[in-house]
Parts: structure tokens; sequence; C-alpha cells
């Protein structure tokens, strides 16, 4: 392979704390070694758009803690599959030789492509049709096989954690159930680490559908040792067994048409007629991808950031940069593609959670 003297960067998916804190690492790390960098604008959009600039130290000077990202992001546009109006009709196709084009004219010879399970599936394929490709795991969910942590995730779980304590003042003075629901499609792991950080009383997984009897004799018990509220965390993709998942809306065209949302409160009425106690939902929503990054994920953004531009420098494409026992690894990123990270029902958080007396509705 030609030496790469020139790289791009992206970020793409929903927006997620450290983005930035990626952007600047890929940044100063290929600078450093001599590469020239282009930001690519708002996702893969920028890609086919050929909206892009050249980055220099100045352009990710102060973005450490700063939420979101620079370089905007977008759910929508798939280059694979990308609309485009013909004859008055909208058809989708691949784009992948304008981009190519894209990339020649300004003499980018790969990219860095931060983005979660989705963008990781398009970055395989790119990667499949010739094209030098490194990803960063991004996604609060925590959901992406082969890496111990993404980041965001110990953001979101801080967002929540604090959300918890707040209910839980509430809840004592009111004597109410407070249920919080946090994001989690497939994947439980912002429920579980917030819950036990927490102290709630209940965690309800996607992993794990839940009785509400099972829910509502914890309750009563509580209140017969003088516990006159609970606390429960959940999933919005949480479901109760025999039940289907929560569904808000469908959003055509983007990459995850099914929105989830609305189980925390459809169990703050049940929970209500079944047990007698008033009962509240808080949805946390996307308070849990906003604003600045803790200092763990500082550090992990700009641990992944300088090992994909490493990567990029020695021509090592096609691969993923992950957390491995602490120390910063690369996968295929066909090892990925396709795959979701689950909660293990025997995982030790999870046994630690029973021991503390934390109900999962089963």
């Amino acid at each position: 392979m030609k030496r790469i003297e020139t790289i791009g960067v992206l970020t793409a998916g929903g927006d997620c704390p450290g983005l930035n804190a990626v952007i600047r690492a890929i940044v100063r790390t290929a600078h450093g070694k001599g590469l020239k960098v282009f930001g690519i604008r708002n996702g893969f959009k920028g890609l086919v758009e050929n909206d892009m600039f050249e980055m220099h130290d100045r352009s990710v000077s102060g973005i450490l803690p700063i939420g979101g990202t620079v370089l905007g992001t977008s759910n929508r546009e798939n280059p694979l599959q990308y609309p485009v109006e013909r004859d008055g009709q909208v058809v989708h196709e691949d784009m992948t030789d304008v981009i190519i084009g894209h990339f020649q004219q300004r003499g980018i010879q790969a990219v860095a492509i931060i983005g979660g399970d989705g963008s990781l599936n398009v970055a395989g394929q790119l990667h499949r049709k010739g094209m030098n490709v490194v990803s960063v795991p991004k996604t609060i969910d925590n959901d992406i096989p082969g890496t111990e942590r993404t980041f965001g995730f110990d953001t979101a779980v801080q967002i929540a954690t604090e959300a918890l304590d707040r209910l839980h003042t509430t809840a004592a003075s009111h004597h109410r159930i407070m249920i919080l629901e946090v994001m989690g499609r497939t994947a439980g792991w912002i429920a579980l680490h917030s819950g036990i950080a927490g102290g709630a009383d209940a965690i309800l997984l996607p992993e794990l559908p839940y009785r509400e009897e099972s829910l509502v004799r914890m309750i009563r018990e509580r209140a017969s040792r003088g516990k006159t509220f609970s606390l429960i965390v959940i999933s919005e993709g949480a479901r109760p067994q025999g039940g289907e998942v929560s569904v808000a809306r469908v959003v055509e065209g983007s990459w995850e048409k099914v929105r989830l949302g609305g189980i925390g409160e459809k169990l703050a009425r049940r929970l209500e007629e079944q047990t007698g106690m008033e009962a509240r939902c808080t949805v946390l929503g996307h308070i849990q991808r906003g604003g600045t990054p803790t200092a763990f994920d500082r550090v992990l953004c700009s641990r992944y950031g300088s090992a994909a531009a490493e990567c990029l420098a020695n021509g090592d494409t096609g691969v993923m940069v992950a957390l491995k026992q602490n120390d910063i690894i690369t996968i295929p990123i066909d090892y990925v593609c396709g795959k979701t990270r689950t909660v293990p029902l025997d995982d030790e958080k999870v046994f630690v959670a029973r021991n503390l007396g934390i109900c999962f509705g089963d």
C-alpha cells in the first residue's frame, strides 16, 4: 500500500459525549505524524456531497470538554442506499464510486469513521468495496462487541445515576414509586450500571422480560418493612413477559426506523393500579447523550482517537480500535458488523445486584 499522507474523519449516527475528544486526538496525532486531515461534515452525507474541509490544530482547540460534534452528524443517510430523485421519484443508489471520486479529488487515502453499530456496518461495507477505513466504537449503550467499553457510556451512566439520586429524595418525601426510563434498545448496560450505582430497588433489562407481580411483591415487601417508596430503573427496550416493546414512533429514512419509548409510563400506571401507591415516570432521553464527557470518557476517547490515527498512518485499515483488559487493541471490522453485545444474565454485575437485594422482575 502506498504510504498514507492524507486522511478524513467523520462522525455518524446519534451524538454521544466524547465525539469531540476523539476528533481532537485523531487530528493532533495525525498532524504529529505529518498527515493532512480533512473533516467530513454531517456523517456519511458529507462523503456523498463532498462537504469537507482541511482541519488544523486550531480546528480542535478547546473542544475536548464540549459535547456534541464539531463535524455534525446524521443517522439517516446511508451512502450505500443513498436517496436520489430520478424522474420525480426517490430511488436509493450505491454512491461508493462518487465517494471515491471525492477522495481522489482531495487526495484522501483513508478515513476514520466514528460511530455505533449502524455506522460500523456501513464502514465494514465500504472497506469491502476497497476503501481504507478505521472505526472508533461510539455509543452510550455499550452494545458493540469486541470492546469492553464504548466511549460515551461512562458519561451516560453518570447522568442516569445523578438522576436516580435526585429521584430518591423525591420518592422518599412523597412515598411514591419513582421510575427512571433510560436508553437501551436491546442492551441494558446503562440500566444495570446506573441501577447499582444509584441504589435502585429494581432494574429492568431488555434481556430479561419482567413480571409485574414480581415488582408488586417487591414493593409490598418494602412497605411491610417501613419502606414507603421504591425506585425502579428501566431500559427503553424492556418488556413484560409475554408482551411487546413499547414503540413511540416510526421514522422513515432512518437506520433505526422504530423508536422505542413509553414503557416506563406504562409500568407506572400498572403499578399504581395494583399497589395503590402513586407512581411517576421520568424519561431521560437525549439528556444522556448531551453535555461534557466524564474524565474517564475523555481519557478513553483520547486513547481511541490516537490509536485510530496510528492505524491510518501505518496503513492498518479494515479494523476497529477496541478496549480489552484496559489495553487498546484492534479487531477486524467484519467481526463487529451485524452483532450486538447484550448483558449476559450470568454477568458478575447481575449477581452483585441480586446480592444487594435488587429485583430484576423475574
